[in-house]
């Protein structure tokens, strides 16, 4: 045997030319496919998705906005003048104040006051015909008893909830309803621009 026989050789390549020890041929490698042949999750996908998530419902939140302040400015345009409520004052209120507002009544709107000397109701609202002579007899009176080309309610009082009662060129008629105390005072006007629909006015004041 010679010498070069009894020293070791150097280590021959696989024949596949793998190196020892790493992937199997076949085997899955670093950026390649998943198993399977699916794709790694992208991450602007994920993105889009949460933005979506997001974005929708806070859409439908606007879109709910608008619609329900839209609704509030309907309700509004019925109590145009500045300081009333639309809708009719609570069953407390026109017991306490003596204004049974008829009912199916148009553009009903309301503002109270208070202080330790005197309470006030403002109403108007707008009725048919027999609404108001219902409304009146209620009161113990009845619409002879307005006077014509009358308007009782003071222009302070017309003033606090922006009423342009009085006027001119308006049919207006009124009356006062006086009663003892505790039992309100009631100050009513009613424009009969529209005699079908009259638009009735009243102040009713309760002194403690």
């Amino acid at each position: 045997m010679t010498a070069a026989d009894q020293r070791p050789g150097a280590a021959m390549p696989p024949a596949d030319g793998m190196r020892p020890g790493g992937p199997t041929p076949g085997g899955p490698t670093s950026g390649g496919p998943m198993p399977g042949g699916g794709r790694p999750p992208r991450r602007w996908l994920k993105a889009v998705v949460v933005f979506l998530l997001i974005t929708i419902p806070a859409g439908y939140l606007v879109i709910s906005a608008l619609q329900s302040r839209n609704g509030g400015e309907d309700k509004a345009e019925a109590a145009s003048a500045k300081g009333l409520s639309a809708g009719y004052p609570t069953r407390v209120q026109r017991r306490i104040y003596d204004v049974p507002v008829p009912p199916y009544s148009k553009k009903v709107a309301f503002y109270e006051t208070n202080s330790w000397k005197v309470s006030s109701l403002y109403v108007q609202f707008v009725t048919s015909g027999d609404g108001l002579d219902s409304f009146l007899t209620k009161l113990g009176t009845r619409r002879s008893a307005l006077d014509k080309g009358e308007v009782t309610i003071t222009k302070g009082q017309a003033r606090k909830v922006g009423w342009q009662v009085g006027a001119p060129g308006h049919d207006w008629a009124g009356m006062v309803i006086k009663q003892q105390d505790p039992q309100p005072k009631l100050r009513i006007t009613v424009k009969f621009d529209n005699p079908a629909h009259p638009k009735v006015y009243v102040v009713s004041t309760v002194t403690p």
